[in-house]
């Protein structure tokens, strides 16, 4: 299986296997390892460059797995898909659970924490060598909505640059390459809707830090509340053609990734803006 891209223009697309009971986006399907290493492969298929497997939820108010049980739910799909050609990241907090991944074949280390949760996570990375992508992060998923607030210089953008910023501090003294860093400006993550389209229009200044950007918009409620004709929010399942403008739009921008749930529809957002590019847009 390859997942280089080939020639394809725009970003990188990372498609979501969530190997959980609790996911807010599948809802468990793919919590049999079987089920997440044949989902993991359609994925490539559909033209996935990397897949991202998780083995904790982090939907709003989710509880934590024991780490054994993390273990057990994503080193088999990671040895599974890693032997079979795919490049794979390990979305995880734990150091345990990345330095367990890698050695399966995670060449990725994707830590919605930033290394806040358990900073030997950034060690881990250092000494294997692989990428480490650091999110905005402020609290676990239980308690993240207490921390909404960003009322210092510069609102939301400025907020997550300068915490963002203390992350790459953090992982360079640790001895991550910089090269090897990405940044994700967290969104949903004690994050109001306003909160991420400020953020989805401030990507250029954190950019500025100097590293690639992973965006993570795939389904999330700030779609869904955009998308409310008075019924209430648009439910999960039906977000997918937002999500789709979404990335056409992103993938202008020059970040570096997507994570999506929906690989199919991503790129073909991501032919359309690639198309109208080429054309020099309208006249």
């Amino acid at each position: 299986m390859s997942t280089t891209g080939g020639d394809r223009a725009g970003p990188l697309v990372m498609g979501v296997v969530n190997v959980t009971p609790d996911s807010f986006s599948d809802g468990g399907r793919y919590v049999d390892p079987a089920a997440a290493v044949a989902h993991g492969r359609r994925l490539v298929e559909e033209g996935a460059d990397l897949l991202d497997i998780g083995g904790e939820s982090t939907r709003p108010g989710a509880t934590r797995p024991l780490v054994g049980e993390e273990l057990d739910r994503v080193v088999p799909v990671i040895t599974e898909l890693a032997a079979g050609g795919a490049t794979v990241s390990v979305d995880t907090m734990r150091a345990e659970v990345a330095d367990a991944a890698v050695r399966a074949g995670a060449s990725v280390v994707n830590d919605v924490s930033g290394g806040l949760a358990d900073p030997a996570i950034l060690d881990v990375a250092a000494e294997h060598g692989v990428r480490f992508v650091a999110m905005h992060w402020r609290a676990h998923s239980a308690e993240m909505h207490r921390h909404a607030a960003y009322d210092g210089p510069g609102g939301v953008v400025g907020a997550v640059r300068e915490e963002l910023a203390a992350r790459v501090a953090a992982a360079r003294e640790a001895g991550i390459a910089a090269e090897r860093l990405v940044l994700d400006p967290g969104l949903g993550f004690a994050k109001t809707p306003d909160h991420n389209w400020e953020l989805l229009a401030g990507l250029g200044e954190i950019a500025g830090l100097g590293h690639p950007l992973l965006v993570g918009a795939s389904r999330k409620s700030f779609l869904g509340t955009l998308l409310d004709d008075g019924a209430g929010p648009r439910p999960v399942d039906q977000r997918e053609y937002a999500h789709a403008a979404l990335v056409a739009l992103l993938a202008r921008s020059g970040v570096w990734a997507v994570r999506v749930h929906d690989v199919r529809a991503t790129r073909d957002a991501l032919a359309v803006a690639a198309r109208w590019g080429s054309t020099g847009g309208p006249r």
